[in-house]
């Protein structure tokens, strides 16, 4: 068989047009099979390199196998002879019998092709599972999807591969995506696309299909107690805390807490300013009676309305909008670092030269790192001449940990600086919870959407020396003795809860 086969691969490659697509198919079939040995051995990982062998390789086997009968054919036409015909001539009449179904030359083009079709359905497989690697997502387009991959490696879902929100499950979701994908190679090609990139909220499948497959609203119950450290910008970065009795209950048995928005027996709706999700122009909520009560923005001009291209059923991403791609704000970042002991406190006024090195203006990261560290550098030396020989090494490992820092969150490339992609939980960097829990809002009877802080959660301590000021009445510059004794119940009944 594997003589005929080659017997009937030179019958076809007659001429300039067939030898190209045997030496098409041949090549990129070895080459495939090699470099997929390589990958699978580890010896190759490179996401560019993925894209050549489950890319570029199979189109051109393809197209190799489209050259084949098409030369086939240019050779009918430039001989006047029939398929059969050639075929005699080559193979002579025991070759290609009466029945043409019979012959050894059909069954050989016949198993060949299956073989063909295998390779194909195979290659078209491990392209599918490549294109669903983070590695694909992040690094196929390095300089579009840099500050993308470099906040999903710092993410709780590190370990979460990318389809998993981005594209969910079902046959529609994968057409959809890889359609949506071939647009996105289009306008990186071309250089169609937005510098920052949009937020793709309304790409995302909903949370019920993808974040809750692993959260669960019905499981999140009672309180959770959430401590933050902050440090001041003194000579000791002196620390403060806020703590927050937070409930996250989502409203079932009466209970209420800030999933109550997300609990499948409630369902809030809205539409913002160019829907863009930081401006309400009217929210609505199921009442427990089934009616639904609408609030509307009063403060907003009549025209204000023309920005309202949708509406949106709120779900976790509505709050969440960073769960993964988290980008921090410099004083944060800093806090965080200091906090886990990755900059040294007992360097003095270290949080203030360390936020005010990161809001430098930078081109790129090496401009970024010789900033960063001349910066610190120049005002110890300046300040602490005495002390710099002995503080090298921490003021050196403090800015490495500031280099990093800012890599992370700044772009240049992309447009993307400090403050880009805003964070919609609470109401620090945006106004959060304040878009919907707003006087602003009214519905017919002039009423709103409380804005009572207690809804959501119990402060322990808000600034303050210690972690649990407002439990101690007797913590100098506390609040007055109501405001304590309420906030004290408010906890310890949470507890008991």
């Amino acid at each position: 068989m594997l003589r005929t086969y080659l017997d009937f691969i030179r019958a076809v490659a007659v001429d300039r047009l067939g030898r190209a697509g045997v030496i098409l198919v041949t090549t990129s079939f070895i080459t495939f099979v090699v470099m997929q040995a390589a990958i699978l051995l580890g010896i190759v990982g490179n996401a560019y390199v993925g894209l050549i062998v489950y890319l570029l390789f199979p189109l051109l086997f393809v197209l190799g196998l489209a050259l084949i009968p098409i030369a086939w054919m240019r050779r009918r036409r430039a001989t006047g002879l029939t398929t059969r015909e050639l075929l005699e001539r080559r193979f002579g009449p025991d070759g290609v019998e009466a029945d043409i179904a019979g012959s050894k030359v059909f069954r050989t083009v016949a198993v060949f092709t299956l073989a063909n079709v295998l390779i194909l359905g195979i290659a078209s497989l491990m392209m599918l599972h490549f294109m669903d690697t983070a590695e694909f997502c992040g690094t196929a387009c390095h300089s579009v999807m840099s500050p993308e991959w470099s906040t999903y490696q710092a993410s709780p879902h590190a370990r979460v591969a990318c389809v998993e929100c981005h594209v969910g499950e079902g046959v529609g979701a994968l057409v959809n995506s890889k359609l949506n994908g071939a647009w996105q190679m289009v306008s990186a090609a071309f250089d169609l696309y937005e510098r920052p990139i949009p937020t793709p909220v309304h790409q995302l499948r909903p949370a019920r299909e993808t974040c809750e497959r692993c959260h669960w609203p019905e499981k999140f119950y009672g309180s959770r107690l959430i401590s933050r450290v902050a440090f001041a910008d003194d000579e000791a970065s002196t620390p403060s805390y806020t703590t927050l009795n937070l409930k996250i209950d989502p409203g079932a048995a009466g209970a209420a807490g800030v999933h109550w928005h997300v609990d499948a027996g409630n369902q809030v709706r809205y539409a913002s300013v160019r829907d863009e999700r930081r401006e309400m122009l009217w929210v609505e909520a199921r009442q427990p009676d089934g009616s639904v009560r609408r609030w509307v923005n009063t403060r907003l001009t009549p025209d204000a309305g023309s920005g309202e291209t949708g509406q949106r059923v709120m779900d976790c991403v509505d709050c969440h909008n960073r769960a993964t791609h988290i980008y921090q704000r410099p004083d944060d970042a800093v806090d965080a670092l200091i906090r886990l002991g990755a900059i040294d406190r007992s360097l003095p006024f270290i949080r203030r030269e360390a936020v005010k090195a990161l809001r430098g203006d930078y081109p790129s990261r090496d401009a970024a790192e010789a900033g960063i560290r001349a910066g610190l550098g120049a005002f110890y030396r300046r300040a602490y001449p005495d002390h710099l020989a002995t503080w090298l090494d921490r003021i050196d490992a403090a800015a490495d940990e500031l280099v990093e820092v800012w890599a992370r969150n700044v772009h240049p490339g992309m447009r993307v600086g400090w403050g880009a992609y805003p964070s919609f939980l609470g109401h620090r960097e945006s106004p959060g919870c304040f878009r919907c829990h707003t006087r602003d809002l009214r519905d017919a009877e002039g009423g709103w959407i409380s804005d009572d802080c207690t809804l959501c959660h119990s402060i322990l301590a808000y600034g303050e020396a210690a972690p649990f000021a407002y439990l101690d009445p007797a913590v100098e510059g506390a609040r007055n003795r109501p405001m304590h004794e309420y906030l004290r119940d408010e906890f310890l009944r949470s507890v008991e809860n």
